[in-house]
């Protein structure tokens, strides 16, 4: 009796252990993270920072599109360009300058150039240029160099005062004076020419050039079409 209950209960467990081994085992999902399309080179560059200029050297045009710095004078200042500052071409006047003047390179601008000699190593600077058209006409050209020794515009009337008028040689000149507060003299004839306008422009120190006020009418007079 024992034995076949014995053998029961190793069938029954057996059959257990089948019926256990026979159930579906559960399925597990793993999900990932779905991949978007790659960058585009755009997109990339946009979020780039922009391009340090800190230390790009000197004169390098800037990388940003932004606009290059405005040029300045040798005093820092911005350089004002006269009304049609093209350069006229060719030299259609000619002069003779006093002996003790001593000749420079004109440059690109200046059509004539010249150093005043002084004591104590004093220099006067004779500048000879020449615009197309009137460049803004007398009263505009005066105030222009009025600003140039440090004065404040003058009225038109208070040139017109000032401004000596020669005949010269065919030519029509305007002989004009003036000392600046630094003290900067300024001695200056504008001469319109067909249609340019020359400046004879004599600069330096008050004393010195005083002195070449003789000197600087001489020249003026031999001011005459080549």
């Amino acid at each position: 009796m024992s034995l076949r209950l014995s053998t029961q209960t190793l069938v029954a467990s057996a059959l257990l252990f089948l019926a256990a081994g026979c159930k579906d085992r559960d399925v597990v999902v793993y999900r990932t993270a779905k991949e978007g399309p790659a960058p585009s080179a755009t997109a990339t560059a946009q979020k780039m920072p922009p391009p340090s200029t800190d230390k790009l050297p000197d004169g390098h045009p800037p990388i940003d599109g932004s606009a290059a710095p405005v040029a300045t004078a040798p005093n820092g200042s911005a350089m004002g360009a006269l009304p049609g500052s093209a350069v006229a071409q060719g030299n259609a006047l000619k002069w003779t300058a006093p002996a003790h003047w001593q000749a420079k390179a004109a440059g690109s601008v200046r059509k004539g150039s010249y150093a005043i000699p002084g004591e104590n190593g004093a220099a006067g600077d004779l500048s000879i240029t020449a615009f197309p058209g009137d460049t803004g006409g007398l009263h505009a050209n005066i105030n222009r160099w009025r600003g140039q020794v440090g004065l404040a515009p003058a009225s038109n009337a208070e040139i017109d005062q000032s401004v000596e008028h020669l005949d010269v040689n065919g030519l029509h000149v305007e002989l004009v004076e003036m000392v600046g507060p630094s003290g900067i003299r300024l001695l200056g004839a504008i001469v319109p020419h067909q249609q340019e306008t020359w400046f004879f422009k004599l600069t330096g120190p008050d004393a010195l050039i005083a002195g070449e006020k003789a000197a600087f009418r001489a020249f003026v007079q031999t001011v005459q079409v080549r």
